[in-house]
C-alpha cells in the first residue's frame, strides 16, 4: 500500500513539473528552450572552385567550430554565436574572415580560399617526413599510374566553358543605340559570385568512348554526342574530346600551353621542389596524408600545390596544381589543376575527375580577358579486357577519332539525362544566351566588323573581297601599288572554290593578276585539285606567316642600301594531292613558268641571245610522311599543328623542253627532315635538314637560289646576312637549327619572363661548269660557295611585352662579304605570339 501511495505521488509530480515547464515555455516564448544557433556551408578553392576537405572553420578568438568533411561541406549547431567573425584556415591558403550576422538563427555560407603563393610555415622534425613521402609516391608510381594496364577503355565527359572578365570597355561600346540590345543581354546574364564582373560566354560539351592499348600503341576515340553552341566546325569537335587532352600528374613534367612543367611526382622533384606532410586524415576510414610542394627557387618551370596519398599504397587520390605570377607564361594571369583518382573494383587506382581553369589577361589582370574552365569525368572504366582490344581493331590508322553523323544533333532531353554532371546556373545561362545573341542581327553585323579587322577579308553572300592588308603598297619597280582579291566563301559551295585579284603599278603602268580554282572532294583523308594561273611580279622566298614584300608593312623594315631585285612571273600550274593513311600523302604537279628578269638581275639576253623571257614545263611529285601530325581545318584549308615524330618530305621534278615554249631539260632532287622537340627542363629544340641537285644546265632561276633576307624582319627560314640572289648552286645541303632554352639567364628577373634562345644555320654548296658559264656572267654578281661553308650564328632575347623578339645574328663563314652593304653582323627584330 505504502508503495502504490508513492508511485501515485511520484506521477503526479512529474505532471506537476511537466505542466510548470510547460508554463515557462509559454511565458519566456519558444526561444528560451530551442535558441540553438546552426551554420552550415561550403569551403572552396576562390579560383578552381574545387571543393577544399579537411578546412578548418571556427569563430574568431573562439575553440568552437568543424572541420569540412571530404566533400568541402561542414554543419554546427550552437547555443548563441560566440563571435561575429568566422575564421577558416588550410594549409597553403590563406586565412578567411567571414563577418556573420549574428541576429539570424540560421546561416548557409560559401567561403572561397585564395591560395596563398609563397612560403608557407613548415613544422621542423628530426625527420623530414615531406621527403620521405615523395620517395614513397616516386617508389610507387609504377603500379598507381593508369599506363600500366595492357589496354584500358572509359566514357568520358568533357565540358569547357569560356567567360569574359573585366569586360567594362565593351559595356561602354555597346552602350551605343545600334548596339543597346547586346548590352542589354549582357546585364542579364552577368555573373558577380566571383567578386568580379564574370560574363558566361561559351560553353561546350562532349562525350565520347575512349580506348587505349599499350603493344603495340593505339588509340581510339568515338564522339557520339557534342554540343557545340553554334560552332558546327567537325575539326574542332575533334578536339573537344580526350585525345589530345591527357594530362598525367604520374609524368615527370606536364605540358602547360605546350610547355612542359615539372611535376611534383618527378623522380627529380627534390631538386625542384620542397615537401612538407601537414595533416593526416581519415576518408571512409582508410588513412590519408595530406603533401604540400612548393618551388625550392623562383624562375622555373615548377607548380605550387598538395595532394592527399593514400596510405598503404602510395597512390595520388587528388593533387591539385597551381601556377605563380612568375610563371614563364605568357597572357596568363591564374591557372589551377585538379586530378582526382578512385579505386575500381581490385583495389587499382585510375583517374575519375578532372578540371582546369585559366585565367588569359592579355595586356594585365584589370584589363579585359577569359576565363576558361574545363571539366572531365570517366565512367565505365574497363581495365585489361578483350572487349577494348576487339574496338581498336576497327582502327584503320593507330590513332584515329571518330565522330557520329548525328552527335551535334542530339536535342535538349538528351543532354539532360547523358550528361556526367548537371549544368550550373550559370552554364545554363550560357546556353540560353548563346541561342538568344546568335540570331540578332546586330551581332552579326559586330562579328563580320571584327572578322575583317583580324583577316582583312569581308563576305557580301556568297563572294569573299579582301584582303585590306594587300589594297595597298609599294616599291621601286611599280611605285604605288594597288590590289583587290575576290573570291568564294564556305556559303557558295562546301567543295569548290574560286579566287582572284587583279593589281596595278602606277610606276610601270602594268596590270598584275592571279586567278585560282580549287576542288576538295574528300576532307578525311584529305584529297584536292587545283588549277591556277598567275601573271604578276616574284618578290622571292616567300614563307607561310613572315611578312612578304606585297604588304602594306613591308614600307617600313627593308634594310637601306640594298637594291631590290625584280623578277616577273608568268606560272600556270596544276596540283593534285592525295592524303594516305598513317601519315603518307602524295603531290603530283604539273607548271609552266616564264620568268622575266626586269631590274637588278641578269637579264634573260645574257643567257640566251634573243630572248627576253625564259620559260620551263616541269612535272614533279612530291612525297611526304607525317606520322600522326593534327590540323585545324576551315571549309577548305587547314593549318598543321604539328607531329610527335619527324616529317619527311622527298621531291623529284622533271623538266621536258618543247611544251608550252619550254627550252629546258634537266631533273631536281629535293629532300628535306624537319622535328620539333621538347627537351624539359632545357625548353624546345626545332630544326630542319635539308639536301638538294639539280642534273643538267638550267637558267638561275631554275637552279636552288640560296634564301636572303633584305629586311631588318627576322626570317626563321633565310640567312639574315645574304642578299637574295647573291648565291646560286646546284647541290646544296643545309640546316636551320633554333633552341629556345625557356628563361635561361633571365631567371635572375622572373617577373620579365624574357625567354633565351640560340639559332644555327649552314648552307654548304657548289655548282657544275657548265651552269656556271650559263648564269655567271659579267655584271650577275652571281656567287657560288664552290664547297665550302656559309655559317650564321645568332642569339636573342624572346618574349619582350610578350611579343616581341630581337635576334644578334653574326655571319662566321666565309670571313669576308663581297657586298659592302651586307655586314657581318645585324640585329633583326620580329613578332611572336607565344603562350
Amino acid at each position: 500500500m505504502k508503495h502504490n501511495l508513492k508511485t501515485i505521488v511520484d506521477l503526479h509530480l512529474m505532471k506537476f513539473t511537466l505542466k510548470f515547464l510547460i508554463l515557462c515555455c509559454c511565458l519566456l516564448g519558444p526561444g528560451a528552450i530551442f535558441s540553438q544557433k546552426t551554420i552550415r556551408g561550403l569551403v572552396k578553392d576562390a579560383h578552381s572552385e574545387d571543393l577544399i576537405p579537411f578546412a578548418s572553420v571556427t569563430f574568431k578568438n573562439t575553440n568552437i567550430g568543424a572541420i569540412t568533411d571530404s566533400l568541402g561541406q561542414f554543419s554546427f549547431s550552437i547555443n548563441d554565436w560566440p563571435s561575429d567573425t568566422l575564421l577558416i584556415t588550410y594549409v597553403g591558403y590563406e586565412a578567411f574572415y567571414l563577418p556573420i550576422d549574428i541576429k539570424k538563427e540560421v546561416l548557409d555560407v560559401t567561403i572561397s580560399l585564395e591560395r596563398a603563393m609563397g612560403d608557407v610555415v613548415i613544422v621542423r622534425s628530426k625527420i623530414d617526413k615531406g621527403l620521405w613521402l615523395w620517395k614513397k609516391l616516386v617508389e610507387h608510381k609504377p603500379e598507381n599510374n593508369r599506363y600500366k594496364f595492357d589496354n584500358f577503355s572509359y566514357e568520358l565527359y568533357n565540358k569547357l566553358e569560356i567567360d569574359l572578365k573585366n569586360f567594362q570597355t565593351l559595356q561602354k561600346i555597346a552602350k551605343f543605340k545600334p548596339l543597346r540590345p547586346i548590352n542589354d543581354l549582357i546585364n542579364q546574364n552577368i555573373d558577380t559570385s566571383e567578386g568580379i564582373k564574370i560574363l558566361p560566354a561559351y560553353l561546350t560539351e562532349a562525350i565520347s568512348n575512349y580506348y587505349y592499348q599499350k603493344k603495340p600503341l593505339k588509340r581510339r576515340e568515338e564522339i557520339f554526342a557534342a554540343n557545340t553552341n553554334g560552332v558546327k566546325n567537325e575539326s574542332m569537335v575533334k578536339f573537344l574530346g580526350g585525345m589530345d587532352q591527357v594530362i598525367n600528374v604520374y609524368n615527370n613534367f606536364i605540358n602547360v600551353f605546350n610547355k612542359e612543367f615539372v611535376s611534383p611526382a618527378s623522380e627529380n622533384g627534390d631538386f625542384y621542389y620542397k615537401y612538407t606532410v601537414s595533416d593526416t586524415q581519415y576518408i571512409s576510414g582508410e588513412r590519408y596524408y595530406h603533401l604540400l610542394f612548393r618551388p625550392r627557387r623562383k624562375g622555373m618551370n615548377t607548380f605550387e600545390g598538395d595532394c592527399w596519398i593514400h596510405f598503404g599504397s602510395y597512390a595520388i587520390q587528388k593533387m591539385t596544381l597551381a601556377l605563380g605570377k612568375d610563371a614563364d607564361i605568357n597572357f596568363m594571369d591564374r591557372f589551377s589543376y585538379i586530378q582526382e583518382f578512385k579505386r575500381l573494383a581490385d583495389s587499382n587506382w585510375f583517374v575519375s575527375r578532372e578540371k582546369l581553369v585559366v585565367d588569359v589577361a592579355p595586356v594585365g589582370n584589370k584589363t579585359p580577358g577569359l576565363i576558361g574552365r574545363k571539366t572531365s569525368t570517366y565512367r565505365n572504366i574497363v581495365v585489361n579486357d578483350t572487349s577494348v582490344v576487339n574496338r581498336l581493331k576497327l582502327n584503320k590508322e593507330l590513332e584515329e577519332i571518330v565522330t557520329a553523323p548525328n552527335a551535334q544533333q542530339k536535342d535538349k532531353t538528351y543532354w539532360e539525362t547523358a550528361r556526367h554532371e548537371e549544368l550550373s546556373r550559370s552554364e545554363q545561362n550560357i546556353v540560353k544566351m548563346i541561342d538568344t545573341i546568335l540570331t540578332t542581327p546586330v551581332y552579326q553585323k559586330l562579328t563580320k566588323q571584327l572578322e575583317f579587322i583580324g583577316t582583312g577579308y569581308f563576305n557580301v553572300g556568297n563572294v569573299q573581297f579582301g584582303s585590306a592588308y594587300n589594297w595597298f603598297s609599294g616599291n621601286a619597280w611599280e611605285g604605288f601599288r594597288m590590289r583587290f582579291d575576290v573570291g568564294s566563301n564556305k556559303h557558295f559551295n562546301k567543295k569548290f572554290l574560286y579566287h582572284s585579284y587583279l593589281a596595278y603599278g602606277f610606276k610601270d603602268q602594268k596590270v598584275k593578276g592571279m586567278g585560282e580554282l580549287f576542288y576538295l572532294p574528300k576532307k578525311d583523308p584529305r584529297q584536292y585539285w587545283s588549277l591556277s594561273y598567275k601573271n604578276d611580279l616574284d618578290f622571292g622566298q616567300r614563307y607561310y606567316g613572315e611578312i612578304s614584300s606585297d604588304n602594306i608593312f613591308s614600307f617600313a623594315v627593308r634594310k637601306p642600301g640594298v637594291a631590290m631585285k625584280f623578277i616577273n612571273l608568268e606560272e600556270t600550274n596544276f596540283e593534285f594531292f592525295n592524303e594516305l593513311r598513317n601519315g603518307f600523302s602524295v603531290k603530283l604537279a604539273a607548271s609552266n613558268k616564264t620568268y622575266t628578269p626586269l631590274a637588278n638581275l641578269l637579264p634573260a639576253t645574257m643567257i640566251e641571245e634573243g630572248l627576253g623571257k625564259l620559260s620551263s614545263t616541269e612535272f614533279s611529285v612530291r612525297l611526304r610522311f607525317a606520322f600522326l601530325e593534327k590540323f585545324i581545318e576551315s571549309t577548305f584549308y587547314r593549318a598543321s599543328l604539328g607531329s610527335p615524330y619527324p616529317i619527311v618530305e622527298a621531291t623529284y621534278t622533271k623538266a621536258v623542253p618543247g611544251i608550252l615554249n619550254s627550252r629546258y631539260h634537266y631533273s631536281k632532287l629535293l629532300g628535306s627532315v624537319s622535328d620539333y622537340i621538347k627537351t624539359p627542363p632545357f625548353g624546345v629544340i626545332n630544326y630542319q635538314l635539308y639536301a638538294g641537285r639539280t642534273f643538267g644546265s638550267a637558267p638561275y632561276m631554275f637552279l636552288d637560289v640560296a634564301p636572303g633576307n633584305e629586311m631588318y624582319y627576322y626570317n626563321k627560314y633565310a640567312f639574315n646576312t645574304m642578299l637574295r640572289y647573291q648565291y646560286i648552286h646546284d647541290r646544296f645541303a643545309g640546316i636551320n637549327y633554333e633552341h629556345n632554352i625557356g628563361n635561361g639567364i633571365f631567371k635572375i628577373l622572373p617577373r620579365l619572363k624574357f625567354r633565351q634562345f640560340y639559332t644555327v644555320k649552314a648552307l654548304w654548296g657548289s655548282i657544275s661548269e657548265a651552269n656556271k658559264q650559263l648564269n655567271f656572267k659579267e655584271g650577275s654578281n652571281f656567287l657560288s660557295l664552290d664547297g665550302k661553308t656559309y655559317l650564321e650564328l645568332g642569339t636573342g632575347v624572346d618574349n619582350i611585352l610578350r611579343v616581341l623578339r630581337v635576334d644578334f645574328i653574326w655571319r662566321v663563314l666565309p670571313d669576308q662579304q663581297p657586298t659592302p652593304t651586307m655586314k657581318n653582323f645585324g640585329v633583326f627584330g620580329s613578332l611572336r605570339f607565344n603562350f
